[in-house]
């Protein structure tokens, strides 16, 4: 891969989809920058498949658009070269091995057949190139549609739920991978998921939709809120008094407890010490987000019915 390669900024702008009297998606916009990944997060049905095939070009929104390096994706003289997406770890015949499936697609866009090889190298399945995809676990599905969707080294990377069908290990694999891509390599990734827990721990920023609306963007570090640590002791009032003179800001924290507004629990625990306080219990703290990913999404997610012409988000 061109480690000189940078990526390109996605707008999203007033992006909205309707099918008949169904909004999909509704007056959605934000953007995403080059060399950071970024989570597009939504409980299933939220709208995010559907932002993303509008992105491709694959839908036709009902108003708004979508700019890649301030293009539209049909604009694109060369879109491999722009951007690769995977959306679908379906999207091969299942009687064609692994490799001829990457062949033809570099084949068909122009790409050397050598970049194949090391796609496939690079997405760690060398070893079944030559076995029909047919008959690849999901997770190998997901490598392959990976490697397909890196053939043309583009500048931005769209990803709808690639960690399904991936065990464990497949999953830190994925982690540590789409890092590389976006720091080293200064590429745009943009990773669907419905699951924050699974996207806290590689992206850089996180945009959240629910019902086909923006509840919240901004980044992981903005979304997890400001640090703070649990302290109990003997004698709260004490503590307090001794942390507040230090200008630590401190407010109860239930059965006795103090939080502090710090992201170091050490200088807590020299405080009490200084005060000649036992400490009972020092715990650093940050916000659940999988009960703020629910607390912003809950009571939003639509009980869809069959919508003519609408993806498998977008309606089930």
């Amino acid at each position: 891969m061109d480690s000189r390669s940078t990526g390109a900024r996605v707008e999203v702008r007033g992006l909205t989809k309707r099918f008949g009297g169904f909004t999909a998606v509704d007056d959605l916009t934000f953007t995403v920058e080059p060399g950071r990944i970024t989570g597009f997060l939504g409980p299933n049905g939220a709208g995010k498949t559907t932002t993303l095939r509008m992105a491709l070009g694959l839908v036709r929104p009902t108003s708004g658009d979508v700019l890649i390096d301030g293009q539209a994706y049909a604009d694109l003289v060369s879109p491999l070269s722009v951007v690769g997406a995977a959306l679908e770890a379906t999207n091969f015949h299942p009687g064609r091995s692994g490799r001829d499936h990457l062949r033809v697609l570099a084949t068909t866009a122009g790409i050397p057949t050598s970049r194949v090889d090391e796609m496939l190298e690079l997405t760690g399945i060398p070893a079944f190139a030559r076995r029909r995809a047919g008959a690849y676990s999901m997770g190998m599905r997901q490598r392959l549609a990976l490697a397909a969707a890196l053939l043309g080294d583009p500048r931005v990377l769209v990803l709808d739920e690639p960690a399904n069908g991936l065990d464990p290990e497949g999953i830190r694999w994925l982690r540590g991978f789409l890092r590389m891509l976006s720091r080293e390599h200064g590429k745009t990734v943009l990773v669907s998921s419905h699951l924050l827990q699974e996207v806290s721990q590689t992206a850089d920023d996180v945009v959240i939709l629910a019902n086909g609306r923006l509840v919240r963007e901004g980044t992981m570090a903005d979304l997890q809120g400001e640090p703070s640590v649990l302290v109990r002791t003997s004698d709260a009032s004490a503590l307090a008094e001794a942390l507040n003179a230090r200008e630590l800001a401190v407010e109860p924290g239930g059965d006795g407890g103090l939080v502090v507004r710090t992201a170091d629990p050490r200088v807590v625990g020299d405080v009490a010490l200084a005060a000649g306080l036992p400490v009972w219990e020092l715990t650093p703290q940050r916000a659940d987000l999988e009960q703020l990913f629910f607390s912003l999404t809950e009571g939003t997610n639509r009980n869809l019915g069959p919508v003519a012409g609408a993806t498998r988000e977008g309606a089930a």
